[in-house]
């Protein structure tokens, strides 16, 4: 009889539990960097905010036998990493490590991304990069950061999911705002899925909290101030206030648009500069805890973790929803391309640096203070104010952003004379000119190589290792002369040495021409108006057929009079020709198209020597018929469809009108397509697109040259930088190629190698190696590509940090082999954390990939 009144009581209880509303309230000061204030007042805010709480927490839980209830203990979440760098920066090494013991002991919590950043517009690289900070925390003080946010923005893109979760990232509280939003109220409501996995096309998700927003609410759950109420309603006491949010969130619950029994209210600090709350928090939590209900102060990952266990069965979502305050970065268009062209540079810059520091194990440690600036650059560079509407002026705005480009670049370029000066060192010169040509990629590539030369000419040019001699001709780029060769059998990440000889070169046969208008191989014959924009294309491998749309053109910048312009032939010979446009309409611009003798690639280098204040696109109409067009968003591929048709794209609450432009886009019929490769451009529009329609069936693509797209509906303010800052020069470069059926692999590959260019230098080394030909790395699935070979960030006798993206639609295993046997390897997080020990076998590494998996691996050659 005992026995069964002890179950039915524990019965009850557990139901009491299971059906007691459990409610989380998380303060934080929402961080407005370079909006509210500057760097320097910022630095200083989060210095002394978490100054203030650290010493609330020790007054409420680090007080032996004085301690609040857990629920009741302090707890503050910062806004991004940026709050502890300024911490370790500008406290002492004690309070530092104070802070340390506040974020191991769950009373501290920090997202893994350095500020509120929009995400559309980034390099997937750049990205990761912005939270290798917080990677090194992890590393030097055990920690694992598992949180993520993109807040006030209304869009996130779908990529995202993958990238975060494969850097650690188990838990995002998305929370959008009103403020100079396109959309509607009434089309950002009434949100299908509140609590749920957020996840990407390779099956890896992130536990979302993102509420219905309903700016007539008050609180706006959903927001990013969710635990404060509007200013004309806030009573005076916070504690009172903090209660009344406790209740509506407890409305909140358990209702047909939200059926659980947790909750979470995040957010306190709104654009405030500083916030200085806790005590509030604290009361409020004690006072409305009863039977029916638990409040936590919460540090925000405690309600996930709650969520976890209670909810087995939540749904899933893989949908983008375009981008909205992600394009303003085109207000200064050229110094976002600077720092896209950065990110695609350090493929070629550490990839070198990966070679020669196999040798020189202090290579680059030099350069260690300005690489952590690059990083932080990173993370700072797509802070989410690009509106540059506050308080902050936009000059001071711009001039920021263009520090930030600068602290990127000069790392990069340093980084990349430097490796590619060492690497001639170290190898070993001869009696005639010798020079290397380097291949960062992880397939075998014929393509084109370009060094600077002042020698005579004209010469023949050796492949030593297979002493084959190779076609060449002189060019001229920016009125520096360069010897142009055709390489062939380029070996993965790896390099060919060739040599100059005095005399008559071979003649090779070739199909390349150009006269007037017109230039043509054997792939294709071209016309160019004198505008410099093309109005026709003729595919010769696909029984003729003309690219360009009737009444058309490609890389149109909006020309009124096709004939304005004059036209010169640049470079021509047996390797390539380049035929050159100028043009004043509808604004002074030069067109350089080029094709090449044996490879299908036709390149496009356009600029505009004119400061603008409008919106300028590069258009390119397509003559095709029942298209898809598919391209790169953000650690994905997506197909630009709504989800009721097949697509990515969701058919709620997504702004449309501005698809995110990362290295291709591509349309395609069931047999035949064109591929876009696009390095210095951020988005694109696809036909008519609106903010709430995408123009799917449309066969033109309108490239995004720069200016502020938005404008306020508010007060119709212009968004964003004006004039583009008044930068006068701008650079634009596209290639196009044509293809049978849609192939990703083969689009990502088309891009890399056009935005990676084979990369030469002299060889000068007096005791150098007389390798002639040599490749750092492999992998055996052709579908799985290299993204990023690296010396590890704490030095290369940690490793060589490899990432890879599956592009197969399903699971594979490929074999990755180093030049040397690979003695230990760790599967990490793309911030470079080590998770799961691996076991090379032979010297080689066998790695699993989900489909559409992108995975990084420390591997090493010493034990």
């Amino acid at each position: 009889m005992k026995i069964t009144l002890t179950l039915t009581l524990l019965f009850l209880c557990s139901l009491c539990i299971a059906q007691q509303r459990r409610l989380y309230i998380a303060n934080d000061d929402h961080t407005d960097y370079m909006w509210t204030a500057n760097e320097a007042k910022y630095d200083s805010a989060f210095a002394q905010m978490l100054d203030f709480y650290l010493h609330q927490i020790d007054s409420t839980a680090l007080q032996p036998g004085k301690n609040n209830a857990p629920d009741f203990q302090a707890r503050f979440n910062c806004d991004g990493s940026a709050w502890l760098k300024a911490y370790q920066k500008y406290r002492s090494s004690a309070q530092f490590n104070r802070l340390i013991s506040a974020i191991k002991s769950g009373h501290i919590s920090s997202p893994l991304n350095s500020l509120v950043s929009t995400y559309g517009a980034q390099p997937t690289e750049a990205v990761l990069r912005g939270m290798f900070y917080a990677g090194s925390l992890e590393r030097a003080y055990n920690l694992r950061f598992t949180l993520a946010q993109s807040m006030e923005n209304n869009t996130i893109p779908l990529g995202l999911a993958s990238l975060w979760a494969g850097s650690g990232v188990k838990y995002s509280y998305k929370g959008i705002g009103g403020y100079g939003s396109q959309m509607t109220y009434e089309y950002r409501e009434n949100r299908r899925k509140q609590l749920y996995h957020y996840t990407g096309l390779d099956g890896s998700s992130v536990l979302t909290k993102w509420y219905d927003y309903n700016e007539k609410r008050n609180p706006a759950f959903g927001g990013y101030a969710e635990c404060r109420l509007y200013p004309k309603k806030r009573p005076v006491s916070q504690t009172v206030e903090i209660e009344q949010v406790i209740d509506k969130l407890d409305a909140y619950t358990s209702t047909k648009t939200y059926p659980f029994n947790i909750a979470a209210a995040f957010g306190y600090g709104w654009d405030d500069l500083s916030t200085f709350v806790s005590n509030p928090f604290i009361e409020a939590a004690k006072n409305k805890t009863n039977e029916t209900r638990k409040v936590r102060v919460s540090n925000e990952v405690d309600f996930f973790e709650d969520v976890e266990k209670t909810y087995k069965n939540l749904p899933s979502e893989s949908l983008s929803y375009g981008n909205e305050w992600d394009i303003y970065c085109a207000s200064m268009n050229e110094t976002t391309a600077k720092v896209r062209r950065s990110v695609e540079k350090l493929r070629v810059a550490e990839g070198l640096a990966s070679i020669v520091s196999l040798k020189n194990k202090q290579f680059g440690s030099n350069l260690t203070e300005s690489k952590l600036k690059a990083w932080e650059s990173l993370g700072f560079y797509w802070e989410h104010n690009w509106t540059a509407d506050g308080p902050v002026s936009r000059n001071i705005r711009a001039n920021w952003q263009d520090k930030l480009e600068n602290n990127l670049t000069n790392y990069v370029d340093s980084l990349l004379l430097l490796s590619s000066n060492e690497l001639g060192k170290q190898l070993k010169k001869a009696k005639n000119p010798r020079f290397y040509v380097f291949n960062p990629l992880s397939w075998t590539r014929n393509d084109v190589a370009d060094i600077a030369y002042d020698g005579d000419f004209p010469v023949k040019v050796i492949d030593v290792s297979s002493k084959q001699e190779v076609t060449n001709q002189l060019i001229t780029k920016g009125n520096k002369r360069y010897l142009r060769i055709w390489a062939t059998n380029l070996p993965s990440v790896g390099y060919k040495v060739f040599e100059i000889h005095n005399g008559s070169p071979k003649i090779f046969s070739n199909e390349l021409s150009a006269s007037g208008n017109q230039i043509s191989n054997q792939f294709y014959k071209i016309k160019i108006s004198p505008s410099g924009a093309i109005t026709e294309i003729i595919d010769k491998k696909a029984k003729n057929k003309q690219l360009v749309l009737d009444g058309k053109s490609l890389n149109d910048l909006g020309i009124k009079n096709l004939q304005e312009g004059t036209l010169m032939v640049e470079n021509v010979g047996s390797v390539s020709v380049t035929l050159k446009a100028v043009s004043q309409d509808p604004i002074l611009h030069t067109v350089r198209i080029t094709l090449f003798a044996n490879n299908p690639r036709i390149l496009l280098e356009d600029s505009i020597q004119a400061n603008f204040k409008d919106v300028k696109t590069w258009d390119f109409a397509f003559n095709l018929i029942n298209q898809t067009t598919r391209h790169e968003e953000v650690g994905a591929i997506l197909t630009a469809k709504s989800e009721k048709r097949g697509g990515h794209y969701s058919s709620q609450q997504a702004r449309l009108d501005w698809q995110t432009f990362n290295h291709f886009a591509d349309m395609s019929e069931a047999n035949y397509g064109v591929t876009l490769s696009n390095q210095d451009c951020s988005f694109f529009k696809l036909g008519d697109s609106k903010v709430d329609s995408l123009h799917e069936n449309s066969t033109e693509l309108h490239v995004l040259a720069g200016g502020q797209v938005d404008k306020k509906l508010e007060d119709k303010g212009m968004m964003g930088i004006f004039n583009q800052n008044g930068q006068q020069s701008f650079f634009y470069n596209f290639a196009l190629t044509t293809h049978k059926a849609f192939d990703a692999t083969e689009a990502m590959k088309f891009s890399m190698e056009h935005q990676n260019p084979l990369t030469t230098g002299w060889i000068e080394g007096k005791n150098g190696d007389n390798q002639n030909k040599f490749s750092l790395l492999s992998v055996s699935d052709p579908n799985v590509l290299l993204w990023s070979v690296k010396p590890a960030e704490e030095g290369i006798e940690n490793g060589l940090i490899t990432r890879f993206w599956n592009f197969n639609a399903k699971p594979v295993s490929p074999i990755l082999k180093l030049s040397k046997p690979i003695k230990t390897a760790w599967q990490t997080t793309h911030i470079e954390t080590n998770e799961q020990k691996l076991k090379p076998l032979n010297g080689i590494l066998k790695a699993n990939f989900n489909q559409f998996q992108m995975k990084t691996f420390r591997l090493n050659i010493n034990n």
